[in-house]
Parts: C-alpha cells; sequence; structure tokens
C-alpha cells in the first residue's frame, strides 16, 4: 500500500518503486516504528481523534505485529516501499479501516526522524557498554602485569622506559573521550521530533511533551523545519564513531607489531589468530588487522552521510533515506570491532622480561642521566650533549647502558658522578615520575584506581 496518492494519474514504474524502496534496509527500525505508532496513537487520543476503544485496538494490533516479529520473519515476501508502509498494512490487517487514522497530523518526514532517534538511542547505549568492557579489560590487563616496564616510543624508535599499565591507560583516556563523545551524541539524538509535520508543525493539537515522556525523550526539537531537514545527530554520532575507530585502528596497529618476532614482548591468544594456508609456521594476528581494516569502513560512512548533506536545500528531500545504510554500518562495524578488541585484550599475554630486554639494549635511559644532570646544577643544554655523546661513544664500541660502570660514567665527563649509573636500570627512572599523569608507581596506581572509578560512573 502506499501512504500517498489521489494527485497521481499513473502508478509507478517497477523499475522506480525497486530503485526507492527501502525495506530491505530500514526493516531494522520495526520495533522504533511500532513504538513511536503506539505512542502516536494515544496522542490523537487525547486530541480527540481517536476514542478510547480504537486507541487500543490500534495498540494491542502493534503490540501483535512486534509479537509476532519476535517469532518469526515477517518480512519474507513482503514487497511495501518502507518499513513505516509495511506496519501500515499489517496494522490494517489487524484493525481494518482504522490503520488509515494512524497518519492523522503525521508525516513520514517526522516518523523516520523519531524511528531513526529511537534505534540510535538504544545502539549508542549499546556501544557505551561494550565501550567500558574494552575499558575495563584494559585496567585489568594493566592491573595483572602492574609492575612490567616497556619501552615507550616515539617516531616507532625506543624513546623511555614507561610502565604497561601506564601506556594501556594511555588508550583508556582515548576511549573515555570517545565515550563522551557518544553521550554527547546521544543527548542531540534524545529530541522528539513528532508534531513537527511534514515542515510547518503539525495541524492537530498534539502534546508534544505527554509524546516525549512517554517514549523517553529528554526533550523536544524547537523548530519543524529544522527537525525535518536535520541528520546533525547522525553526523555527530558517526564522528564519534569513526574517532573510536581510529583509536581501535591506533591499538590493534600497536598490537601487531608488538606480538611481531620483530618485537616479540606480546602474545596474542590462539584464539584471535590465524594460520598460512601455505606456511606452517605463521601465526597471524588477523582479529587486529580486521579491526584496522574496518576503520576504514566506518571512516566511510561518516564521509558518505556528509556528502549526503551538504548541498540539499530546505528541508527534506528524498536523499535523506540514505541516511540508514552509512548509519547501520557503522553501528554493526563499531560495535563488532568493540567485542572483538576486548577478547583479544583479556586473551593477550604480556612477555615483560623481554621488554625489559629490550629497553636494556637501548638507550631509552638517556634523558633520565640528562635529567639527573639538570637536577645536579648542569645547565639541561650542556646535560643533553653530554649523554648524547655518551649514548655516540656506546654505540661506536657496542656498549649498552649496563656495560657501564659508576667509575667509568665519571672517568667519561667530570659532570658525571658515579651514583649515576643507578640509573642506567630502566627502572630506577620511572620513580622520578610521579607528577600527576607520569608513569611513575604510585602515580599509575593511582591512575588504575581513578579509572576504575570514572568506569563505574560510565556504567551508570
Amino acid at each position: 500500500m502506499k501512504l500517498w496518492g489521489g494527485r497521481f494519474e499513473q502508478a509507478p514504474t517497477e523499475i522506480f518503486e525497486r530503485f526507492s524502496g527501502s525495506l530491505s534496509f530500514d526493516r531494522r527500525l520495526l520495533e522504533a516504528d511500532i513504538r513511536g505508532s503506539q505512542a502516536w496513537a494515544r496522542a490523537l487520543e487525547r486530541a480527540g481523534i481517536l476514542t478510547a476503544i480504537e486507541r487500543e485496538r490500534i495498540v494491542t494490533s502493534l503490540e501483535e505485529i512486534l509479537a509476532e516479529a519476535a517469532e518469526r520473519d515477517v518480512f519474507a515476501g513482503a514487497d511495501d516501499e518502507d518499513v513505516h508502509t509495511f506496519v501500515i498494512r499489517k496494522l490494517g490487517e489487524r484493525a481494518g479501516d482504522l490503520a488509515a487514522k494512524i497518519h492523522t497530523g503525521r508525516s513520514r518526514n517526522e516518523q523516520v526522524s523519531t524511528d531513526v532517534r529511537l534505534w540510535l538511542r538504544a545502539r549508542i547505549d549499546e556501544t557505551l557498554a561494550l565501550l567500558a568492557d574494552l575499558m575495563e579489560a584494559l585496567v585489568g590487563h594493566g592491573r595483572r602485569y602492574g609492575g612490567a616496564v616497556i619501552p615507550g616510543y616515539t617516531h616507532l624508535r625506543r624513546a623511555q622506559p614507561v610502565l604497561w599499565p601506564h601506556y594501556l591507560l594511555a588508550y583508556f583516556e582515548m576511549f573515555a573521550r570517545d565515550a563522551e563523545r557518544l553521550l554527547e551524541a546521544r543527548r542531540r539524538t534524545n529530541l522528539l521530533p513528532l508534531g513537527s509535520g511534514a515542515l510547518a508543525g503539525s495541524g492537530i493539537p498534539i502534546d508534544r511533551e505527554a509524546i516525549a515522556r512517554e517514549l523517553g525523550f529528554e526533550g523536544l526539537t524547537r523548530n519543524s523545519m529544522d527537525a525535518a531537514a536535520d541528520r546533525d545527530f547522525l553526523l555527530d554520532f558517526l564522528y564519534a564513531a569513526a574517532l573510536t575507530m581510529l583509536h581501535l585502528s591506533r591499538l590493534a596497529e600497536d598490537w601487531i607489531l608488538y606480538s611481531s618476532d620483530e618485537f616479540g614482548w606480546l602474545e596474542l591468544a590462539d584464539s584471535v589468530t590465524s594460520g598460512s594456508s601455505l606456511m606452517p609456521q605463521k601465526k597471524n594476528p588477523d582479529s587486529l588487522e580486521l579491526i584496522r581494516g574496518k576503520c576504514g569502513r566506518v571512516f566511510g560512512s561518516l564521509s558518505s552521510l556528509f556528502v549526503t548533506v551538504k548541498g540539499l536545500p530546505m528541508t527534506y528531500n528524498r536523499d535523506l533515506q540514505e541516511d540508514k545504510i552509512p548509519l547501520f554500518e557503522a553501528v554493526d562495524e563499531l560495535q563488532a570491532s568493540l567485542r572483538m578488541a576486548r577478547v583479544v585484550v583479556d586473551s593477550a599475554v604480556l612477555k615483560p622480561d623481554l621488554a625489559l630486554r629490550a629497553l636494556e639494549q637501548s638507550w631509552a635511559v638517556a634523558t633520565d642521566l640528562a635529567e639527573a644532570l639538570a637536577r645536579a646544577g648542569v645547565a639541561f643544554h650542556h646535560a643533553h650533549q653530554l649523554v648524547g655523546k655518551l649514548v655516540l661513544e656506546s654505540l661506536r664500541s657496542g656498549r649498552t647502558p649496563r656495560d657501564w660502570s659508576g667509575e667509568q660514567l665519571a672517568s667519561f665527563a667530570p659532570e658525571f658522578t658515579p651514583e649515576l649509573a643507578a640509573l642506567l636500570e630502566p627502572v630506577a627512572g620511572l620513580r622520578r615520575r610521579e607528577i600527576l599523569g607520569g608513569t611513575g608507581p604510585n602515580a599509575v596506581a593511582a591512575a588504575l584506581g581513578a579509572a576504575q572509578e570514572r568506569l563505574a560512573r560510565l556504567r551508570r
């Protein structure tokens, strides 16, 4: 059935119907469409359009459609234009001519926006829970290896020693910002457009506040034209989703490297890796590579909707039907990637001895030495030069920091005192970095505790 007609002398061609149909993908909105229609029926009763008996029959019939959908594929064989016409047709099968009344004072424009907002609000809540699960896994992994020291990198070169949990908490902070963005997107999503009509506001005296309360919306859209045209809330979500995927991709890249033979101090579980069809020795980080690869698809979803919306005149245009495929894909890929990342983190094994050995074979302690000289009164630029010369001499002679005794340091330059040799051990310098946000053991322990409290607030 069509929600329009009368003005047309000819029916749409089959090609146009196939081209413009959206039931194949907007069927996901079934529950949201039914909940919105039930709330609209109650609003029509309050407005005097429906009697209590009519409203009850419509609401009950809609609930039956939802129950039927829970038991079987109700869309099998359906050729309706979209989920909205599907629901009206199914409602007509149960409530007869009453189905024709449900659209009184309501436009499909506001109905679509309401459905998508209801659907997305629920998906954001799911995504936040998945994000919290991953953040908790990072905190748990950090506690499991609380004293482990690893190389921190800049330019993918060993730079300074850091605690493993400090490194993990860096990703915790990224994901915490992602949670904030998702919550903001949820706030913008959680506004009720019903009552806006096609663009000029409903001609029926609808109690918008009552509908908002019933459907759990925090507020109302303020302008009927904007409500018909607005997809900013979807772009807000897609941006938050894209940035979350970006952070997942960076974590994946790190762990692909750290678990490689060249690094070797992180091991991924067999359950999240795969082998080669030709090379028997291979253990490939496919789970992380797929997360990294799916990142591009979510970026594409954001770009797709940006391009769709950028040139649209006010208010509603059929182009906006194309908002759903990128939205649905982004939600699917983001949620799947969060689930996968959590399993990877939970099952990964750190090899602290190998990570420490990588530090001991490098000059990642050089900054600790330079800062110690500066604390002793040596101008930092001069201290930097002295330590740089020590590193150069060590590279020429094939010596590691451990190969220098206190006496040898002092003989290399008078500014070095024998006790500075203690800083040639990677762990020693960490204790000087107890500043808030630093990698000192006490600072990191406090940060882990604070992260657990923040997680509890996020889950609430």
